[in-house]
């Protein structure tokens, strides 16, 4: 029995650290707030990712408008996160003619995101981005997120290919900052897919559904529900602290607190389709 398994990145591969500020209010959220949850709080946000480093937004000058910054610079963007199916053109329009977010206000949540996560690790993976509102046509919040993998992550990734089973990952993270996350911890680059909305996620699922007997697909947020519901088991990681809605509970097969405990649920799984 061939058996592929998908796994999102942020919270479930990765321990991830946020600093998100609301823009209106200059103020700086709880340390603990889930950005795609944040996004799925109002039908019209869009959460995007920004196709630049942090050190570069570091140097900037702080004073200037971010939507200029970014017009100057042609900065790109991906669509990671949203309960609508939109034009990619429509958000450029809100990112690069907002006239609130300050490049200052991206500096600040990259600066308190890496205070935190040095803390933790030395070595991490930033992404920087940005939640629009279609209805309000502006910016809300600016966020950066860091992260580092969870303990044994390598470990499991190793023993699951020695037991023949292919390990995935699709994530509404830049691919470049997965692709060097997949280097890490030993998932080739080809089988990486990033800026991965929830839909992409479950297409990333279900074309996988053709190749294996069975495809599992395991996250820790609202983002991946429908890659939940496209799997053949769905398995919810709750090692990231947060709260988490109750219909991921209801949709996930298992509920794991430390993510090498899929190893145990793969064995069962070959286990039972032996038997």
């Amino acid at each position: 029995m061939s058996i592929a398994v998908v796994f999102d990145s942020a919270g479930t591969l990765l321990k991830t650290v946020r600093s998100v500020i609301d823009i209106n209010k200059r103020t700086l959220l709880d340390d603990s707030v889930e950005t795609t949850t944040l996004t799925f709080d109002d039908y019209d946000r869009i959460l995007v990712l920004l196709n630049i480093g942090s050190t570069e937004l570091m140097q900037a000058e702080s004073s200037k408008l971010l939507s200029a910054y970014l017009t100057e610079n042609e900065i790109s963007f991906g669509i990671s996160c949203g309960r609508k199916i939109l034009d990619a053109d429509i958000v450029g329009k809100i990112l690069y003619t907002d006239e609130k977010c300050l490049v200052s206000d991206m500096q600040t949540v990259i600066k308190s995101c890496r205070e935190t996560v040095t803390k933790e690790a030395e070595l991490f993976a930033m992404n920087v981005g940005l939640i629009v509102n279609l209805r309000k046509r502006d910016i809300e919040f600016a966020i950066a997120a860091a992260g580092h993998p969870f303990p044994g992550v390598r470990e499991m990734i190793s023993e699951l290919h020695k037991k023949g089973i292919a390990a995935y990952i699709a994530s509404g993270d830049r691919t470049a900052k997965l692709e060097l996350v997949a280097d890490k911890i030993g998932i080739p680059r080809n089988r990486v897919h990033g800026v991965s909305t929830p839909v992409i996620k479950a297409q990333v699922v279900t074309n996988l559904k053709s190749e294996y007997d069975v495809v599992v697909m395991v996250g820790d947020g609202i983002n991946d529900l429908s890659a939940m519901k496209s799997a053949d088991v769905a398995v919810l990681s709750i090692q990231q602290s947060g709260i988490r809605p109750d219909i991921l509970y209801k949709q996930a097969d298992y509920t794991v607190k430390d993510i090498r405990e899929v190893v145990k649920i793969l064995d069962d799984l070959s286990s039972k389709q032996t038997n």
